[in-house]
């Protein structure tokens, strides 16, 4: 391996270190989450195979890992999922399987119920555990030497699926329960680096006058394909409030009742919003080249000079999103300050554009014409970030009680 190979080799390992040293990165999540589950499962083994000396004691650290969910809160909900599934399941091969014997009809009898019980909405995913179990408690039962075995046999299995649920939800709650508070911060900073940058992409373009074709085509394909990031972005909010329910860190009981993401919420759902007004934008500047293209008349001269007043005024928005993309709770009162101003500054662009229109006198209402549509976009992006920096500054001004400032 030559000398380079070697470095870069150590650089990544390095760098994976500095990575696992951050309190809520990705791979420190992931080991974490590794040794866990390793650990509920171990336990797990060790109660079913050396103190019970199940016949089948796999069944414990298979529904201990199953536990190890992403919070506490899930971690609970879908362990009662699961026991009641695999209940449900080993139920149903019991009462077909002891009334009518251990052959193929019984088989296809008992599929065809627990695969009927599976869809029931109270199970949730867990619902396909009701099959899994029903089939396994087949196989045992057929392997067992009469009815009192049987029933034994299919005792145990709940009995081990029990054990391993609880020893799965207590290495949860007892070993670094997972908090997720920051999920929330990191989906508003994901949409608000998306608007950024693409309207930073855009700015230098429609300064210099009206784009081609491709450039509009491109910009309005970027901006259609935001959907996963929103729904991604939306999870980590709910992750966030759903990661203090039942969470037994000391900290996660302070924040419980002090820590609220309304705030949150309501930026969020402004950035959606600023998202699709910066689609429409992109779309009507794409339309443009449609309408030349075919028979409309086109935009007419004027069109550079409103898109570089235009291009001033997203670039405002550029500035305000830049401010948000890194939002932080510790600094968040120095940062609604700034969101402020630059709503401020933006105001004042967006009135730029305004009398750009007005002195040119361009038509606001003519169908064929981007400027009506551009204009209220421009409108519509700039009550959104005054909202935004409103929301987050009555956040700022009467903080949570409890909750940790700068």
């Amino acid at each position: 391996m030559s000398d380079t190979a070697t470095r870069e080799k150590w650089e990544r390992v390095a760098d994976w270190g500095r990575r696992l040293r951050r309190p809520e990165s990705s791979a420190r999540r992931s080991l974490l989450l590794v040794l866990k589950s390793a650990l509920a499962a171990t336990v797990s083994w060790f109660v079913s195979y050396e103190l019970m000396n199940a016949t089948s004691p796999a069944f414990a650290p298979f529904s201990a890992v199953l536990m190890v969910q992403v919070t506490v809160y899930q971690s609970v909900v879908q362990s009662l999922r699961y026991v009641g599934a695999v209940a449900a399941g080993v139920a149903v091969q019991a009462v077909l399987g002891l009334s009518a014997g251990p052959d193929l009809v019984t088989f296809a009898l008992v599929a065809l119920v627990a695969l009927a019980i599976s869809r029931w909405r109270v199970l949730g995913a867990q619902g396909t555990q009701v099959a899994t179990a029903a089939f396994f408690a087949f196989a045992t039962y057929t392997g067992a030497s009469d009815n009192v075995d049987q029933v034994k046999e299919l005792g145990q299995i709940v009995l081990l699926v029990l054990i391993g649920s609880a020893v799965g939800v207590g290495v949860n709650v007892l070993v670094a329960p997972p908090l997720r508070y920051r999920s929330a911060e990191w989906g508003i900073r994901a949409l608000a680096q998306e608007i950024h940058d693409l309207l930073d992409t855009m700015t230098p373009e429609l300064g210099e006058g009206a784009p081609d074709a491709d450039t509009t085509q491109g910009w309005r394909n970027r901006a259609d394909r935001t959907g996963t990031l929103i729904a991604q972005s939306r999870e980590g909010l709910r992750t966030a409030r759903e990661s203090l329910r039942l969470n037994p860190r000391p900290w996660a009981r302070r924040r419980r009742g002090t820590l609220t993401f309304e705030a949150y919420d309501r930026t969020m759902e402004a950035l959606v919003r600023m998202i699709s007004q910066v689609t429409a934008v992109t779309r009507s500047l794409d339309q443009q080249h449609q309408d030349e293209g075919g028979n409309g008349p086109g935009p007419g001269p004027d069109y550079a000079p409103f898109l570089r007043a235009y291009a001033t005024f997203l670039s405002s928005v550029v500035d305000f999103t830049e401010i948000l993309a890194t939002l932080d709770e510790d600094h968040l009162s120095d940062q609604a300050g700034r969101l402020d101003e630059a709503a401020d500054g933006l105001e004042r662009c967006r009135g730029e554009v305004v009398r750009t229109t007005e002195e040119r006198g361009l038509s606001l209402t003519d169908p064929t014409a981007p400027y009506g549509v551009l204009v209220v976009e421009a409108t519509r992006l700039s009550e959104e970030c005054r909202y935004t920096a409103q929301v987050l500054g009555r956040s700022a001004d009467n903080p949570p009680n409890g909750s940790r400032t700068a």
